[in-house]
């Protein structure tokens, strides 16, 4: 009886440490996809930025070509 209530019990545990392996590779799955769309949300901004950028340069080069 002593050895299968050994077994239960280790059973038991190995269960639990799947369970939080399960749910820190959920966890880690959810920061990637937080990352991901980070760096995502990162470039946009830097695309809008370097277009209002090149836009300014425009507008500037058209307003000193035209006090000539």
């Amino acid at each position: 009886m002593k050895p299968f209530l050994v077994i239960a019990a280790i059973a038991a545990l190995a269960g639990c440490g799947v369970e939080v392996a399960s749910t820190a590779a959920t966890a880690a799955a959810i920061k990637k996809q937080e990352l991901q769309e980070a760096q995502k949300t990162m470039q946009q901004t830097q695309q809008k930025i370097d277009a209002a950028m090149q836009q300014a340069q425009q507008r500037a080069g058209a307003a000193g070509s035209a006090d000539q």
